[in-house]
């Protein structure tokens, strides 16, 4: 594996600290992307540089005297509001950075995807699957991506790492994970659950920021690449298992909210690349 220097936006956020320090790990320079220096918790061994990416006139040349071998794009704003109206009035910034840095020459880009660009689906999602989405989050995501293979993947390498079910970490996420930590500091021993049978693709984030790692910085990678576990698990199972490995004394209220006629039934990720490209690793 040679030592490339990639920079990573959104190096501060919930996947992109765990990222910058799995690339870190493999020994790869990394220029950390964060929006203040004072307030960011980010590897020491990164080299971190304050920008604003979505200030209007922004310049990723403006980031770095060196141009990275790799651009690694993760930074979003409200990823846990899906349907905040800053994913749609923030797209035309996302598509500005991406055609900046194929304008300065940088050879490779990957950015950050999403299951909820493909909506309401049932089964494996593969490189594909038709996307519906209907949240301005997935939205937004489906609309960079489409126009980044559009207009810029005929002149650099081009990877879109579409994640999955996230937890792990769960202080910082806004998962049903952090809902259970949350309900045990306040002292509650039952949790209202829906039924749990709906099955979805979960993945630990520190390994999600591993398979991102491997992903972007593999030469010659293109196109849609699924980031995550490739096996759908019932809701239920791994929150009963969330709760085991904690020890938290909760119980959960089983069909205390009815399933929601918009949740798949069971979907996952697709995940021959990722799991051949993890396994070449190890």
């Amino acid at each position: 594996m040679s030592t490339q220097t990639v920079m990573v936006t959104g190096a501060g956020g919930y996947v992109g600290r765990h990222v910058v320090a799995a690339l870190l790990d493999r020994g790869h320079r990394v220029l950390a992307v964060v929006r203040s220096i004072e307030r960011a918790e980010v590897d020491d061994r990164a080299e971190l540089v304050e920008a604003d990416i979505l200030a209007p006139g922004f310049s990723i040349r403006s980031a770095s005297a060196e141009r990275p071998d790799v651009l690694v794009h993760l930074a979003w704003t409200d990823g846990f509001v899906h349907n905040a109206p800053s994913h749609m009035l923030n797209l035309s910034a996302h598509y500005a950075l991406l055609a900046d840095a194929v304008e300065w020459g940088v050879p490779r880009i990957a950015g950050l995807g999403t299951m909820h660009e493909i909506g309401y689906w049932e089964g494996a999602i593969d490189a594909d699957t038709p996307t519906n989405p209907s949240t301005l989050y997935g939205i937004a995501k489906d609309a960079l991506r489409r126009a980044a293979f559009a207009t810029l993947a005929a002149k650099t390498e081009l990877a879109w790492l579409r994640c999955y079910y996230i937890y792990g970490d769960d202080r910082r996420n806004h998962s049903i994970f952090t809902r259970l930590l949350q309900a045990v500091d306040e002292g509650k021993t039952t949790f209202p659950f829906t039924t749990g049978k709906n099955k979805y693709d979960f993945i630990d984030v520190a390994e999600l920021g591993r398979q991102i790692a491997v992903a972007a910085t593999t030469g010659g990678l293109v196109g849609t690449v699924n980031c995550g576990s490739g096996t759908p698990v019932s809701l239920g199972d791994q929150v009963e298992e969330f709760i085991r490995e904690n020890g938290l004394p909760i119980t959960l209220e089983y069909g205390a909210f009815p399933d929601r006629q918009y949740d798949s039934p069971a979907v996952w990720g697709e995940a021959t690349v990722i799991r051949e490209l993890m396994a070449s690793e190890a």
